[in-house]
């Protein structure tokens, strides 16, 4: 759950219910409250913002009707499925084994990455730079460790803070769901990543050349190196691709000739 501290703002005039629900619903459009989040109690809301629990109750029930929250009795209060509902399972499982789409789907992702680079850069606060330099510090540990488990889930965080860090709506919810998609071991194979780079240092040294780039302010170094990354990511995955239908072709050889033996 989320903190209540500095999230919410004292509500000063009349239309409480509205106002309540439009701070909570200009938090899931910035991208403060992303999909799963659970919101903090009703009489935290109501004391945070100088409310009654009745009005919060009402602004919890409205945002319910509107989809935008799911209200689990017992748990809490849930920020609903957003985004990742626009593609189906099918569909996903669809993309994920024609490797035509895969690689669609890397061009969108190097087009997109490379504007939030740019606008991280631009647009990052102190809090943004300081939750970007603490997820390096964790991708050299899991590097150092040879925790395969954490760089995925640190290289993961480290693009979705990018993204958050360039504080444009459409953009945060939309590449939510993409990483999502990545965090489930769609699109993500580490094998593949390691085609070219086989302890994943340059990987790791990608990351930091993109975080240097935003830490200066260097807008379109961000975004080159940015593009750079994906490049290799799409370089890595066609190389792994051909080493395992060589390998698969092999395989069906030494199969026969073991079988006219």
């Amino acid at each position: 759950m989320v903190s209540v501290d500095y999230l919410f703002e004292p509500i000063d005039h009349d239309t409480v219910v509205d106002s309540v629900t439009e701070q909570i619903e200009g938090l899931i459009l910035a991208g403060v409250l992303k999909e799963g989040t659970k919101l903090p109690s009703e009489r935290d809301i109501s004391e945070r913002m100088g409310v009654s629990r009745p009005k919060v109750r009402e602004a919890l029930k409205r945002l319910e009707d509107s989809n935008l929250i799911a209200i689990r009795h017992g748990e809490g209060s849930f920020i609903a499925p957003l985004i990742s509902a626009a593609m189906s399972p099918a569909l996903i499982n669809l993309i994920s084994r024609n490797q035509t789409a895969f690689y669609d789907y890397l061009e969108y992702r190097r087009v997109q990455e490379g504007f939030a680079a740019r606008l991280a850069a631009e647009r990052a606060t102190k809090l943004d730079l300081e939750r970007l330099e603490a997820i390096l510090v964790n991708l050299r540990e899991a590097q150092s460790n040879g925790d395969d488990i954490a760089s995925k889930k640190n290289d993961i965080a480290f693009h979705l803070a990018i993204v958050d860090a360039g504080h444009n709506a459409m953009l945060i919810h939309m590449m939510s769901s993409i990483y999502e998609l990545t965090q489930k071991g769609v699109f993500y194979n580490r094998e593949f990543l390691r085609s070219i780079d086989g302890t994943g240092e340059q990987l790791l040294d990608q990351h930091e050349e993109i975080g240097r780039a935003i830490f200066t302010r260097n807008g379109a170094k961000a975004e080159e190196a940015a593009h750079r990354h994906i490049d290799f990511v799409e370089t890595s995955f066609r190389l792994g691709q051909d080493q395992q239908r060589r390998e698969l072709i092999s395989l069906k050889l030494f199969a026969l000739q073991r079988g006219e033996e």
